[in-house]
């Protein structure tokens, strides 16, 4: 009877230290958007000892690719499982991570038109997350990633404010149309109609490889850069175009290619690295 007690007691000590381990998630939050005119959701995560501590943490702002929304690094990314790991084995720091949805169609995160994402996330979203969570609200403590779409967000966010974000790591990402052809044959796939006017401002500042030449370089260098993208990736060619402009222009960034296609198994796998990278930069002030 005696070992069955210390049995119990044992695998209750265990499971309670186990779930004391583990982040948590919260994948159904909302807030109010002035800008959007209406709810917009996002999803974060929590480090283990958020709870039982009083301290401030460095956030990770985590983009989702298109067609999926906030719920997307959540469920395919697994990035509960994988953060808490990173977190336990020292490879990763304990952050916060915030995850939006930009499930919206064809612009997603970036403003086109009457639809003005960008303003949404640094006027609103980002004031609204750090004042409500204890996020540690200075450039050195903040890093944006993303995949696909998300990974052009990353390129683009961190192009038009590098005075915010300690890091960025772009995943598989969309760094913008190429040529000014390919934008206008995607938006004539779309419902709503822009100005020519309305389309070249778009293309100037949605072009990762416009803005590495225009953005002054030592305001890029502020920046550290982590791309990575699979070699049999459709979008392939643009993250190696990028990786050859910031070369030419002497901006220090890690560039990886690894066997892999545009999938969530190549993502899941790039998401430990990725923290990883980000914590260097958070603990190296």
């Amino acid at each position: 009877m005696k070992d069955s007690v210390y049995i119990f007691l044992l695998f209750l000590f265990i499971s309670i230290s186990t779930i004391a381990q583990s982040g948590k998630i919260y994948d159904n939050l909302s807030m109010t958007s002035k800008i959007l005119n209406g709810e917009r959701k996002y999803a974060v995560y929590l480090p283990p000892d958020y709870e039982t501590s009083e301290r401030s943490y460095p956030v990770l702002y985590l983009l989702h690719g298109a067609t999926d929304d906030h719920t997307g690094w959540v469920q395919f990314g697994e990035v509960l499982r994988i953060t808490d790991i990173a977190i336990k084995d020292g490879t990763a720091t304990p952050m916060i991570i915030v995850m939006p949805d930009a499930d919206t169609g064809q612009m997603g995160y970036f403003n086109l038109g009457d639809w003005k994402y960008e303003d949404f996330f640094f006027e609103e979203l980002m004031p609204y997350v750090e004042q409500k969570y204890r996020i540690k609200g200075e450039k050195k403590y903040r890093a944006v990633a993303g995949l696909s779409m998300g990974g052009g967000g990353s390129f683009m966010y961190a192009l038009h404010h590098p005075e915010l974000f300690s890091s960025a790591c772009p995943l598989s990402a969309y760094v913008g149309p190429l040529a000014m052809e390919d934008l206008k044959k995607r938006i004539a796939r779309g419902d709503k109609k822009y100005s020519e006017a309305e389309i070249k401002e778009y293309f100037e500042k949605h072009n990762a490889l416009n803005l590495i030449e225009s953005v002054p370089v030592e305001d890029i260098k502020s920046v550290r850069w982590y791309i990575d993208c699979g070699d049999d990736d459709f979008l392939f060619e643009g993250n190696s175009l990028v990786h050859i402009a910031m070369t030419k222009k002497k901006i220090p960034h890690e560039y990886r290619v690894r066997d892999g296609a545009h999938s969530w198994t190549y993502w899941r796998e790039s998401l430990p690295k990725v923290l990883e990278f980000v914590s260097q930069a958070f603990h190296q002030y």
